[in-house]
């Protein structure tokens, strides 16, 4: 009745709604434990515990993260008490509060948003380079 065609179209919309898909976690709604996610994630509520994706963040403006935060994108308009590591790009926008330490390829911070802790710029390949190089100079020294 279908033909091979039609299958691979039907296999092809599948793989493109999950690559599209977004976790959210809803205003009111309040997760205890670490999470973690290959997709994108919206997080409006309350997390208690470590967030881990493997993708985008956005914390929306009434959303808070009690621990810390990594991705490789995040676009911060809420509260993270935690230190924030972002691979790529991290925005804090107007309203949005860091209390820790912030590690990040590309940070933007708009005006009125708030940051409290270390800020260190990294790009992956150079972190690695460097590390690799401190083990060199700690075994020549022993």
């Amino acid at each position: 009745m279908f033909s091979k065609k039609d299958a691979e179209k039907a296999n092809s919309a599948k793989v493109t709604r999950q690559a599209g898909a977004v976790s959210t976690i809803a205003t009111g709604t309040t997760i205890n434990g670490d999470m973690e996610s290959d997709s994108d994630m919206r997080i409006d509520g309350n997390i208690i515990g470590n967030v881990y994706c493997k993708a985008k963040i956005v914390l929306g403006e009434s959303g808070i993260i009690q621990g810390n935060l990594q991705a490789v994108n995040a676009d911060l308009f809420g509260t993270v008490n935690g230190n924030v590591v972002a691979k790529d790009l991290l925005c804090l926008k107007t309203k949005s509060t860091v209390n820790g330490d912030i590690n990040a390829k590309r940070l933007q911070i708009e005006p009125n948003a708030t940051f409290n802790g270390q800020c260190k710029m990294t790009d992956e390949t150079s972190a690695t380079a460097k590390s690799d190089k401190k083990v060199q100079l700690e075994v020549l020294e022993n």
